[in-house]
């Protein structure tokens, strides 16, 4: 099991000191965001300032790139890093793809299915200098002149990991990935009834199981060194729970345990611009459900008692200013444990 860190959204572009003082502090992996920065630049620079961490993104937006554009920032990270990257796609949701990257979209599940296929088949191509031929339904690349071919690479493909939150994405990742990216909008049950059976049917799919699969989990946590570092805990995760689940696409995580009224209410909430009221929906159970709430010296203890058969990987979801000492002792635990 590996503990892994993120760079927070409000980071630099320039990672190289936060990287390589993730890598000093025993992580296994660090990740970075597509939010306000490319995550790539990040990275790239994350990847010349350290040696042995793995390098990730969680997510980059797949569908504001096209398979060729991906596979080549891919393919350049993958042998900058020596081999260490791990690629985590997402779809994103609509208004996002259509209004702000004004690119297409239709069937998030079926044409990331195939935009995967074809980044794949853009690699085979470069490494065994076969002709390049892709053509599906969303996605066709048929042309790869010597000129543009950067050849075999010594560190191969990157692995793929996909975020996902529905199951017919999550059977997706299974079908064609390396590993999943556990959204921080869910829940023990939802894990279990909804995500790993999406994941095994698509693992199915291609005759393997879940081994050597990695499935990455991003809880969201509660913790603090005293009350009023609890409560300022509790309510950034209160916040961020209802961001999520006033979107449309993660109902279901809501509906399964008979919140779908609140699920309603959210959204027409941030329809409205009525970002500073949604907060206030979020009662006590709600929180708990979704989030490890738990003096620091109890967490490990608590993730490992949800999650621990599910999870190959963990990064923290604290949507709040958390001390880093706390964050470290807990991964440190983790670790141990």
């Amino acid at each position: 099991m590996k503990v892994d860190t993120g760079l927070p959204f409000t980071t630099s572009i320039d990672a190289r000191h936060a990287a390589a003082a993730a890598e000093k502090a025993g992580y296994a992996g660090l990740w970075t965001s597509e939010v306000k920065h490319d995550p790539f630049v990040a990275l790239s620079l994350a990847a010349v300032a350290t040696e042995r961490i793995e390098l990730g993104t969680s997510i980059a937006v797949a569908f504001a790139r096209n398979p060729m554009s991906m596979a080549v920032v891919a393919n350049d990270l993958q042998i900058l890093s020596k081999g260490r990257l791990l690629l985590g796609l997402g779809s994103q949701v609509r208004a996002h793809i259509t209004r702000r990257f004004n690119m297409p979209w239709s069937h998030p599940a079926p044409r990331m299915r195939e935009y995967i296929l074809a980044m794949r088949a853009i690699w085979e191509a470069w490494h065994s200098g076969d002709k390049l031929d892709f053509q599906g339904d969303y996605y066709s690349h048929t042309l790869m002149t010597p000129f543009f071919d950067p050849g075999k690479s010594d560190f191969g493909a990157p692995r793929v990991m996909l975020a996902g939150v529905g199951a017919t994405m999550t059977a997706v990742a299974g079908e064609v990935c390396d590993g999943f990216l556990c959204h921080g909008f869910t829940t023990e049950r939802y894990l279990r009834e909804v995500t790993m059976p999406a994941l095994q049917e698509g693992r199915r799919k291609v005759g393997k199981d879940l081994d050597g699969f990695d499935v990455s989990g991003s809880p969201l946590i509660v913790t603090g060194r005293d009350d009023k570092e609890m409560a300022a805990a509790r309510l950034g995760v209160q916040n961020q729970i209802a961001f999520y689940g006033s979107t449309p696409a993660y109902r279901g995580v809501l509906e399964l345990h008979g919140w779908g009224d609140l699920a309603d209410q959210l959204h027409e909430l941030s329809r409205r611009g009525g970002w500073a009221e949604m907060g206030g929906l979020i009662d006590d159970e709600v929180v708990e459900t979704f989030a490890v709430v738990a003096e620091p010296d109890q967490v490990s203890g608590e993730l490992l008692k949800r999650y621990g058969d599910l999870v190959t990987r963990w990064t923290f979801y604290m949507p709040y200013e958390a001390d880093k000492s706390v964050v470290d002792q807990i991964a440190q635990e983790l670790r141990s444990a």
